[in-house]
This record gives C-alpha cells, structure tokens and sequence, in this order.
C-alpha cells in the first residue's frame, strides 16, 4: 500500500488512470466547483490536501484489450490504473488543466510550458506525433461519458460514425468546463501561471492502491459514502455488475450481463439528463419503476417477505432502497440462502429487470417533459396541468397506466379524473384533511401492476374518490374555514388556479399568445412577485384610504387576500409596483407597463374604473363559479360563495340586498 503525498505533477507521471464501468459518473455542480475554486484561491504558498486517491491494478487481460493505449504501455512503461475512489476531485482537475490549455494563446507559454507539454503531460499523448492517441485519463470505451469526454470537452475528433450521447453526467461535465472558463478567461498571463501553479503543484493526493483480496465493488459502496452521496441508482448499477461475476455461469454469460446492464444505465442517464434545464432525480425514476415492476409481489398475500410493502406504508420512499439493496439484490440470494424456496436470483432475473429500467425511462421522461413526447396533442396538455398541480404522488399510477394502456381516449380520461382529484385535494390546506389518502395512488398502482385492477377500473375508482370528497358537507365546512381563516393567498393550489383561470381566457381571445411562463412565474427572484395584491398589502397612499375608509383593519386585510383580489401577471414586477393607485397599476399608452399590457387576467382586470370591495367580491364570486364550472365542484349558489369568500360583511356595508344580488 503507498500512502505518501503526490502533487497532480507527480500523479500523472506514467500513469493511466480510467473510470471503470460501475462507476458513476461526473456528478459535481455548482456547489462543489464553488468550493474547489475557493480552495484554490485561498492558496498561497501552502499546500491543499484534496483527500485519498483509492487506485485498482487493471488486470492483464483487460489492458491486452486497451489497443489505443497498448503503445504507451509497452514504450514508455506507463501503468493503467482504475479510480475506486476520487474520480470526482481528479476529473475536476484536469477539466480545470484543459480549460488552461484553452485560454492559453497560440505561442504562448506558462510556467515555462508549451500548451503542447501540458496536453501531453495530462491530457493525451500520441505516437511519433501520428494519429493515435492515448488519453492519460479517462472513461472505458463502453461508457458514454468516453466520447464525450474526448470530443467535447478535450476538443478532440471522434473515430466514431454517431455522435455522443448525453446524460446528466455528461451534461455535468460540459457545466465544469463553463464554469472554470468563465473564471479564467480574462486572467492575465501571470495569475494563469498562478493558477497552473497551484492545481499542478500545491494540490496534494495521498494514492491508496487497493489489494487483489479486498472485493472492489464492495470498496466502492463504502468509500463513494463520501462527498457527494451515491444515488440510490447509481448503488444499484454497481451492485448488480457485482452479482453477475458471481454467478456460477460461463464468462461470456457474466460479460453479456454485465454489457445489459451497463447498456441499460447508459440509456436511463441519457433520458434522465436529456432536458439540461431541468434533469430529472435518479431516485424519483427508480422508486417509481419499483412500483412498476414489483407491482405483482407486492399484492402477493401468500408471500410473507412481501406482506409489508404490500401495505405501502408511508414510509415507502424508504423502504423501496431497501428492499432492492438490502433483502432483493443481494449476494445471500444467488449463493443459497433462498433457493431452498425456489427463490434465487438468476442471471435472467438481473437482465429482465436492468431491461425493464431501461424501457420505462424513456415514457418516464415523456410523462415529466410532455412537451417532449411523442403523446397526443389533448394528452399532452393534461400532463402539463398535473406536473404544474403536483405529480409526485401520482408519478407512479400515471407510470403504470402508461405502460399498461395503449388507447387515448382511455389515457386522456384518465388524466382528466386524476387532475380534478388533485386539484380538489389542493383546495383542502392541511394533509390530515385529505379527502383521500395519497397511499391510495400507491395501492392503484399495485393493483394495476399485477393485473388485480383493469384501467377502465382504475379511472372509476379515481372518479369515486372525486365525486365522495366533492359530496362532503364536512370537508366544505374544513375548506370554507381554512380559507376564511387564512384568506386565498397562503393557499398552495392559488398559482394554478390563477394560471388556469388564464388560460380560460386565452381561450375566449382572438389570441392564441402565450402569456405567462410557468418557469418563471411559480420561480420568482427575491422581492419579486407574480400573483399581485391589486388592492395593496400596504394600502398607504390617499387613492386607497379613502376608499376603504368604511371598513374595518380586520375587513380590509380579508379583502386584500380574498380570491378576488388576486391577479396573475404576465412577468414578476417589483413589490413595489403593488404599492401604487390602481389607475397607475392599470398604466397607459406612454408607458406601456401595467395591467392592459400583461396577462389576460390583468387585461381583464384592466376594463374596470375602479377597485373597490364591491369588484372584489363580484370578481371573487366570478373566480368561484369559474371554479365550479371546471372542476365540477357544486359550490353552490351565489349566497354560499360570497360565504365561502367570507365577505358577508362587504354585501352589508354597500346595501347589496338579495334582489340585487340576483
């Protein structure tokens, strides 16, 4: 075992250094570069440990495979290596050390270093200056992030005929490379040979080369527990390459396995990575999928192992990581302890299931990103309504049902019953008042799973639990207490049901123009805001006293978060614009900022003279048959949605009688 300290210079002194393929891959963002980038500066003439470097011999057999890299091996004595440990610290590195080479002018050197000397040093060298090349550090061939790598971040050319594919590691790479450029780009030569400096010579590896007998893929799971933790899916490649050397099978059975698995990783990164502005979580996918595919296990009432997800406690998000790593894949069921009961793990087992992932992701991605499938146009419209309503609790019915169901017009009544399910669910503030527990969506999705429940019964069951919640006269009494209590504007289903009351008028438009993005406006930045208080929360100015000057500090901060008081906007404005008279919060021609130039809610808005309680309350009662009318709700008539708003007291006050009411 070597255990002194090596500079980065001395590391890669005939070294080759690769990632192997239970690897995760590049998996550091902002924070973590923020925090290399500051140890790098905080530098001086003191030396920074960056932690343990846990190398594997290559074994023989598999460097007679590396061709590129056979050359460099036998001529100049370099020795492959394998990362167990610190691939994340060691690729930030030389992304650091390459985007040097890239500021670097032609001509130019640092440190008394070509940009020739340090590629080679680093970076790649090449053979009697010819074509081949053979990367000092890198990916195994079969690895996604190989190319990428090689093409897009060292800028080198690709031998191969399709281009490389992208993944959240390979987009994180690319965001490395952004961020140290970003930092560098405009240093004049001598703070780049300061920095050159300091990452080649003052950061400091102590190199671990671990032993033939310590089991690598075990050392893996327990060393990677540092940093950045593991994904629970990232555990999982590396645990299921573990057991196919186990199996007591032919060497091309373990190696065809293995390429399934690593062939299926890839493709799942790919699809979890391939929206950049928004990659989707790991463990999200992999707990949903376990619904999917355990789904006949789970409900199998003859099986005592499986009795206790079989009741989906709510624990679940839990206990799924548990089950796959702990009592399903694990080496105790390949090497005996289950097949007694005929329940060994076999080589068919792992392949079914790595393809299973590998299938499922792609619909996964459509389901989160329907902008982006290849669903109908009516489809596609209801998932955006219920990724902006909340998914996470349906992800795994919504999953199932589109594995399992072909037809549309199945698909959009299905999605149809679910939104209105959520959406009156979000009406009712506190989980303990649910109209349903969220486990049942878990208990559907088992049933659909393993068969017990058809499609057709699934959507009469959502419909069931809509119709019982809606025909409650006890959750009314809970959601017209809640609201009076706390007005509309703490309440967490108020930027949809804005954004859904303008799109209805969109709807009713000449125009089909888009004018709120979702982005931005559920993403506002500090002091910002986008539902806006049209009768101020600071009502200080003259135009607003006097108006409100008949009711009381109680009653005007009831109307000031009353549902009617409420308006979308088309962009975030400043808090300071809510401050201002309402014939200014309207605006006008020169300076076209205000109501009549933002969303069709503000445009709306806009028509009227002034913003009294009165057009509070009409435009809350208006708001609230808008909301019987698209989610079917039976409110009730115009007397209980004036009490549902809680402004009784305005009607009194302004002389409204029931006839005028009418």
């Amino acid at each position: 075992m070597q255990t002194d300290l090596f500079t980065v210079s001395k590391l890669f002194t005939e070294r080759l250094f690769r990632i192997p393929d239970y690897q995760r891959g590049y998996a550091w963002r902002e924070k973590q570069l923020k925090d290399y980038w500051n140890d790098l500066e905080q530098l001086e003439d003191k030396s920074h440990y960056l932690g343990v470097l846990t190398l594997e011999d290559v074994p023989e057999e598999v460097v007679k495979e590396w061709k590129d890299d056979k050359w460099i091996i036998d001529s100049k004595g370099y020795t492959p290596f394998y990362i167990v440990d610190g691939q994340q610290r060691l690729t930030t590195t030389i992304i650091l050390i390459q985007a040097i080479t890239e500021v670097i002018k032609e001509g130019e050197k640092i440190n008394y270093t070509s940009k020739c000397e340090i590629k080679r040093r680093f970076l790649w060298d090449s053979k009697d200056d010819g074509i081949s090349r053979s990367y000092i550090f890198g990916y195994e061939k079969d690895n996604p992030s190989y190319e990428f790598l090689k093409t897009k971040i060292f800028n080198e050319s690709s031998d191969v005929s399709f281009p490389s594919q992208d993944t959240i590691y390979t987009n994180n790479l690319s965001f490395a490379k952004e961020f140290f450029l970003k930092k560098i780009v405009d240093l004049d030569i001598r703070s780049l040979e300061e920095i050159y400096k300091k990452v080649t010579q003052q950061l400091l590896f102590n190199i671990y080369a671990i032993s033939r007998e310590i089991d690598v893929f075990v050392a893996f799971e327990t060393m990677n527990n540092r940093g950045k933790p593991l994904s629970h899916l990232e555990l999982l490649k590396n645990r299921l390459i573990y057991l196919s050397t186990k199996f007591q099978v032919e060497d091309y059975e373990k190696d065809n396995l293995r390429a399934v698995v690593n062939e299926s990783w890839k493709n799942i990164y790919h699809y979890l990575g391939k929206n950049k502005d928004n990659p989707l979580d790991d463990d999200f996918f992999l707990r949903n999928h376990f619904l999917l595919y355990f789904g006949k296990s789970l409900t199998d009432e003859d099986d005592p192992d499986y009795r206790g997800y079989l009741r989906m406690r709510r624990s679940y998000a839990h206990d799924y990581k548990d089950y796959l790593l702990e009592n399903h894949f694990t080496t105790r069921n390949i090497e005996g302890v289950g097949k007694s009961e005929g329940k060994a793990i076999k080589t068919k087992d792992i392949y079914d299931y790595s393809k299973s992932l590998k299938d499922s992701v792609e619909i996964w991605y459509q389901i989160l990103n329907p902008s982006d499938s290849t669903f109908s146009r009516v489809e596609k419209e209801w998932l955006d309504k219920i990724n902006r309503l909340g998914i996470e609790f349906v992800a795994p019915l919504i999953m199932v049902f589109y594995q399992k169901v072909r037809k549309n017009a199945l698909k959009i009544e299905f999605l149809k019953a679910l939104e209105k399910l959520i959406f009156l669910n979000e009406l009712v503030r506190y989980r303990h008042y649910m109209t349903f527990d969220p486990v049942l969506f878990l208990e559907m999705s088992s049933k659909l799973s393993s068969g017990k429940s058809s499609a057709e019964d699934i959507v009469k069951e959502l419909t069931v639990a809509f119709e019982s919640g809606r025909d409650s006269k006890e959750i009314w009494k809970i959601i017209q207490a809640e609201f009076i209590r706390s007005g509309y504007y703490g309440w967490r289903g108020i930027r949809y049901f804005l954004y859904e009351y303008d799109l209805n008028l969109k709807s009713q438009s000449k125009t089909q123009r888009e004018k709120i993005d979702w982005d931005v406006y559920i993403d506002t930045p500090e002091d910002y805001h986008t539902v806006e208080h049209i009768y101020p929360q600071r009502a200080r100015r003259e135009c607003w006293t006097k108006l409100y000057a008949a009711y009381t500090n109680k009653e005007r901060s009831v109307l000031r978060h009353s549902l009617g008081n409420l308006v979308p906007l088309s962009r975030p404005k400043n808090s300071s614009f809510s401050n201002k008279c309402f014939q200014d919060k309207v605006g006008d021609i020169s300076t076209k900022v205000g109501f009549r130039y933002g969303s069709y809610a503000e445009n709306e808005i806009a028509t009227y003279e002034k913003w009294g309680a009165v057009e509070i309350l009409q435009r809350g009662v208006s708001l609230l048959d808008f909301m019987d009318d698209r989610w079917s709700l039976k409110i009730g008539d115009r007397g209980k949605k004036v009490k549902m708003l809680g402004l009784e007291f305005v009607e009194e006050k302004e002389g409204i009688t029931k006839k005028r009411r009418k």
